[in-house]
């Protein structure tokens, strides 16, 4: 299991070296600049201040070389300083991740408490009324987007009974209630929307599973249904849920950014929208390469719970 660990690891070397030129390349690619945000703001015009500025920044150098000094500080735990404000990248990271990181860790709770036990449920009673509503459900889940959800719950409750979510955030440390008070409503939207795909796998790998000849045998064995589901077929079914749920995780890190917007959750995404608009190029990239780097463990988490799952897979 050891060297099936290191043999991943090692493996995330190069995709972390080519995310970073993907990350470094892409936000210069956006049409406009952020010296032409800088004299439109200040009315200015002159080559000699715009010089001035690109200088003082050190966007005057080739980009090549603009990468390899982020990448050399980026090596010493240094992200740069925002453009506009001057301040350390990590610091503002370090106040907006741990929210978005919670909202997407509660969507998840949410989305793999919902999807598991119903795509059992569905499975165990195919084509009965209750498959049917399970299977309606997470179909409409599919076809509705977490955002036009979360636009309905902000405006119709407000107007039919003078009741909207709590859209003042109060830190987890401070109030746990009332922190879990304010990110409830956009992480079970998230989350539900997550675990429209999840649910419908989770009943296509159980339906699978359950016409195998090992099941077969255990039922003829006398053993009950639950230990014949949950002690021998679930285990079996849930490698291409986790398969599933890994692919989703860079879904559930870009739907918590729009609903940060709606529900006013001080996360990344406020912080990302905002750097986009401007500009601020560290900004963009440390929020980039922060989330590549999760997706990345995330699939790391995958495989090895592949080899959890199945020992043949470490080998």
């Amino acid at each position: 299991m050891q060297a099936f660990i290191v043999r991943r690891i090692l493996a995330l070397l190069p995709t972390i070296l080519f995310t970073s030129v993907i990350v470094f390349a892409s936000i210069r690619l956006i049409p406009g600049d952020v010296i032409d945000l800088m004299l439109a703001q200040n009315d200015i015009s002159s080559d000699s201040d715009r010089a001035a500025i690109e200088a003082s920044l050190g966007l005057d150098q080739p980009i090549y070389s603009q990468y390899f000094i982020w990448v050399s500080e980026l090596l010493q735990g240094d992200l740069g300083n925002s453009l506009w404000q001057n301040t350390p990248v990590t610091e503002l990271l370090a106040l907006t991740i741990p929210i978005t990181f919670e909202l997407g860790f509660l969507a998840l709770i949410v989305a793999l408490s919902v999807a598991i036990p119903i795509g059992i449920y569905s499975a165990m009673r195919q084509d009965t009324a209750g498959d049917y509503i399970a299977r309606s459900f997470s179909l409409l889940m599919l076809a509705i987007p977490s955002f036009w959800l979360g636009t309905l719950v902000m405006v119709f409750p407000s107007v039919w009974w003078r009741w909207s979510p709590p859209l003042q955030y109060t830190p987890f440390m401070d109030d746990p209630l009332a922190n879990l008070a304010h990110m409830l409503v956009p992480a079970i939207l998230l989350g539900l929307s997550m675990s429209a795909v999840t649910m419908r796998m989770t009943r296509t790998m159980m339906l699978e599973v359950l016409r195998q000849d090992y099941i077969r045998t255990a039922r003829a064995k006398g053993l009950s249904e639950n230990i014949v589901v949950f002690r021998h077929a679930l285990r079996n079914c849930l490698i291409p849920v986790v398969t599933l749920i890994g692919l989703q995780a860079p879904l559930l890190i870009g739907g918590a950014v729009i609903l940060e917007q709606i529900f006013v959750v001080p996360g990344m995404g406020l912080l990302l929208l905002e750097a986009v608009f401007q500009r601020d190029y560290p900004i963009v990239t440390g929020v980039f390469l922060i989330v590549g780097l999760v997706i990345l463990l995330i699939n790391l988490l995958v495989d090895l719970t592949y080899g959890f799952l199945d020992p043949k897979v470490r080998h």
